[in-house]
């Protein structure tokens, strides 16, 4: 805590405990225990009175609930809570019957009766003082929760990073070289577009991110693979937003459509090897499905840890605002993912 928020905290509680004690000694008419305020054997009682208050509240907020509650060492905070309370109750009576003397108050069964009002008053400030740092406790614990969720949001994100390098690396690479001397042109492009996703993927990718940079992105990526894999597969991809303010996660959705191209079959027959695309943005929901059949015999190879990692991000950016489908038959394997942006 900065030292400007700790001088304003430590204000707020003493203009609370100042208009407590004027509001109660001197606004208003009350007759506690015999003390009434004309007279000012109110405000004497109620000066130790509003002490002992103090002192309870803020046992229970720098030391019971901190280091007992919390501790999970109930029982003995409801202990040390409750003989605290009877303790300073008795004292707080025993001052009660001392002031009663001075001002000549007499009352039947005085001690008794000061005790079991000074401790009902004395339990609700107790109380009171757990739920206020308890409270705050709870936003502490919270925003170090979220703390943590944004720490592992960045390590995940450069982990998948180092995972997505050397495929970019290599496919683009790779296709840019048998271009050369063949296709100059589609090599000049290829490249321009490899060197715009490392771009992205580098300067561009280190928070939520426009929705339709991330769209151009997977574009991109799709088109150096449909370079590099040319005719040895049938390829259909449709891509398409409404909102082009909206923002997402980056390289939230490139697991998918590299997995497809990754896993994708390589048969003989190049109509049987087929990846579908459709990503779309309507309402403020994205949806996205992929398709793409693979070989019986690499059947388990149809996924990958990519696909795992990109599941706990979902889970970790949007935990109740997603759906997340993945199957598979025996010939081809499908995702569907729906995402509230």
């Amino acid at each position: 805590m900065n030292r400007p928020n700790t001088v304003l905290i430590v204000a707020r509680h003493l203009l609370f405990w100042l208009f407590n004690y004027a509001l109660i000694a001197f606004g208003m008419e009350l007759d506690w225990n015999g003390f009434i305020s004309p007279f000012g054997s109110l405000a004497y009682a109620y000066a130790y009175g509003i002490f002992f208050n103090a002192v309870l509240f803020y046992a229970q907020v720098f030391w019971l609930v901190p280091k007992l509650y919390i501790q999970n060492k109930k029982l003995k905070f409801y202990v040390i809570s409750f003989t605290i309370i009877i303790v300073i109750s008795i004292i707080e009576a025993h001052f009660d019957s001392i002031l009663q003397g001075i001002y000549k108050i007499y009352i039947e069964d005085a001690f008794v009766g000061s005790f079991i009002g000074n401790t009902a008053i004395n339990l609700l400030y107790s109380i009171v003082g757990f739920y206020y740092i308890f409270k705050l406790e709870h936003k502490k614990s919270e925003k170090a929760k979220q703390k943590l969720l944004e720490e592992t949001y960045k390590t995940e994100l450069k982990y998948l990073k180092a995972q997505l390098n050397p495929h970019f690396l290599f496919n683009g690479i790779n296709s840019v070289y048998h271009l050369i001397g063949k296709n100059d042109d589609l090599a000049k492009q290829t490249l321009l577009q490899f060197s715009g996703l490392l771009r992205y993927q580098l300067y561009e990718s280190n928070a939520h991110i426009l929705l339709e940079k991330e769209l151009d992105y997977l574009l991109k990526y799709i088109k150096i693979e449909e370079t590099r894999k040319g005719s040895d597969l049938q390829l259909n991809y449709d891509i398409k937003s409404e909102d082009s303010t909206l923002k997402i996660a980056p390289l939230l959705l490139i697991p998918f459509i590299e997995n497809a191209f990754k896993h994708c079959s390589n048969h003989i027959d190049n109509t049987t090897n087929t990846i579908k695309i459709k990503i779309e943005e309507k309402g403020g929901e994205l949806n996205l499905n992929v398709i793409n059949s693979y070989d019986q015999i690499n059947k388990n190879s149809a996924g990958g840890i990519g696909l795992i990692n990109v599941q706990k991000r979902l889970s970790l950016l949007y935990p109740d605002t997603h759906q997340l489908k993945i199957n598979k038959d025996n010939t081809n394997h499908s995702v569907e993912l729906s995402i509230n942006l």
